[in-house]
């Protein structure tokens, strides 16, 4: 079975960069098609796999500046790509359109399925485009980007969408996706939750709890904000775990108005990452529509309760009253009520690392390669039978 794996692009490290790292695990020969890389975490982590990026890599400023403005041109860098020879190709695919390539072409003798040599493909779909479908982004608009957006988004959603229908089977990464790719897109979808890692903060050492924690890219629609307004209202010690990303300006802003309880501590490493996770008494996961949500997940993995908003990806994996509480109203009253719930509840640490302990890295290999494999075997079965 010939694979390839595309993805967005290759940029920070988050749970896409997680889900496409496992991916290449099970297929360790897959070439890896994207838009385009830039040096960091996750390229040094695909040392030694064959990367290969679109005729954009080579725009100077391109993959600094210019991918959000110039995404009009997602249909020329995918249809650059050239699939005939493979049997099945797999995306992870959020942002930037990844999807809808595996019906160009014709026969390709390496092709392996039959007569028309198209590839089977396979959308992991980590969530449609949010800024298509009115979702919280990352970016605060300004008057410039919404008149550009009024543009260049209805063609971009049209795209999207007709671009889905030529996808031949989804997975979703959640059920809360699931019901986005239904709604968008009127297809059905596989959920397969994402790659948490296990085998390292599961064991690390007990350690006093003594402050609450976040990790989040410092952007909008995290509930950072939140987060921070929170703790400078009722004094408690919030830690702050990430960095900024593109053109956020907001971690200058939030620093302008926390107190000293609030300390922010850029990006760390993962040692360092499980400590603070062990540390907390609690984890804070504030975003409003989240897709999935792996961090409340690692610190559940630490034996660590969560305090969740009642939205998104959250409902998934929190449970009430056994591993963490939710709220429902979006405000630093609400957020503190809950926090103040969760100190009168008996939440038991092995309760929470056992519900963490679902999300494994290694279930996750073992459903999506059970899976494709399966299809790919009926289709191969299918196409033989009629000849």
């Amino acid at each position: 079975m010939r694979v390839a794996l595309v993805h967005d692009y290759i940029s920070e490290f988050g749970g896409a960069e997680r889900v496409l790292l496992a991916l290449s695990e099970i297929w360790p020969d897959a070439p890896i098609y994207t838009a385009f890389y830039k040096n960091g975490r996750t390229l040094e982590m695909l040392k030694g796999k064959d990367v290969r990026p679109s005729w954009v890599q080579n725009i100077p400023g391109f993959s600094t500046k210019l991918h959000s403005p110039l995404r009009i041109l997602a249909p020329l860098i995918w249809g650059s790509f050239d699939f005939r020879d493979y049997d099945v190709v797999i995306s992870s695919a959020s942002w930037y359109v990844t999807k809808g390539f595996g019906q160009r072409g014709h026969t390709s003798p390496k092709a392996t399925l039959g007569t028309t040599g198209k590839p089977v493909e396979f959308c992991y779909c980590h969530t449609p485009p949010r800024y298509l479908y009115g979702y919280h982004t990352s970016v605060t608009p300004n008057w410039l980007t919404k008149i550009y957006s009024s543009v260049v988004n209805p063609f971009m959603r049209k795209y999207d969408f007709e671009s889905a229908q030529k996808v031949d089977y989804f997975i979703a990464n959640s059920e809360e996706v699931k019901n986005r790719i239904k709604r968008f897109y009127n297809r059905d979808a596989k959920v397969i939750y994402p790659p948490v890692e296990v085998s390292r903060v599961s064991q690390a050492p007990r350690v006093s709890r003594e402050y609450y924690l976040t990790v989040a890219r410092v952007v909008g629609g995290k509930g950072l904000e939140l987060a921070v307004e929170t703790a400078n209202k009722y004094g408690f010690p919030l830690k702050v775990v990430g960095g900024p990303s593109g053109f956020s300006k907001l971690l200058e802003s939030l620093k302008q108005k926390a107190g000293k309880n609030v300390e922010f501590l850029g990006f760390v490493d993962d040692d360092r990452l499980e400590d603070l996770y062990f540390g907390a008494k609690a984890f804070l996961a504030l975003s409003r529509d989240e897709d999935f949500g792996i961090t409340p997940v690692e610190a559940m993995l630490a034996g660590t309760p969560v305090v969740a908003f009642n939205g998104g990806g959250y409902k998934e994996t929190v449970i009430e009253g056994k591993t963490g509480i939710f709220f429902d109203d979006y405000t630093t009253e609400g957020l503190y009520n809950a926090i103040q719930k969760l100190g009168k509840t008996k939440i038991k640490p092995q309760d929470c690392k056992k519900q963490g302990e679902k999300f494994s890295r290694e279930r996750f290999k073992r459903e999506i390669k059970e899976y494709v494999e399966s299809v790919h075997s009926q289709r191969s079965q299918g196409s033989s039978q009629k000849h």
